[in-house]
């Protein structure tokens, strides 16, 4: 079993409470949906600074994280496409944790 860290790009919330509602009621199913797959449901995240030796890599735009598992990356990738993130046209970048 991989483990998969999943970033969030682009997309924003709404500003409307009963949208945000609906938001987050989507993402609830989704988890639902899901299921062991999620091993963490993240969280939104802010970015802050960067800490580099000299120059640093380009600051890339992150609206949060999530972490499933899955035997492969083409079942990580049908675990994602129900996403509601994905449907309000945002994009889920999923890197693979290497074991080291």
């Amino acid at each position: 079993m991989a483990r998969f860290l999943v970033t969030y790009h682009g997309g924003s919330p709404p500003a409307d409470p009963e949208q945000a509602a609906q938001m987050h009621a989507a993402f609830e199913g989704w988890l639902a949906q899901a299921g062991e797959a999620v091993v963490d449901p993240g969280a939104p995240v802010r970015s802050l600074t960067q800490v580099a030796t000299g120059t640093p890599a380009p600051a890339v735009s992150l609206g949060g994280y999530s972490v499933i598992e899955a035997p492969s990356v083409e079942r990580a990738e049908e675990v994602l496409r129900a996403h509601p993130f994905v449907a309000r046209g945002g994009t889920l970048q999923l890197h693979e944790a290497i074991a080291v």
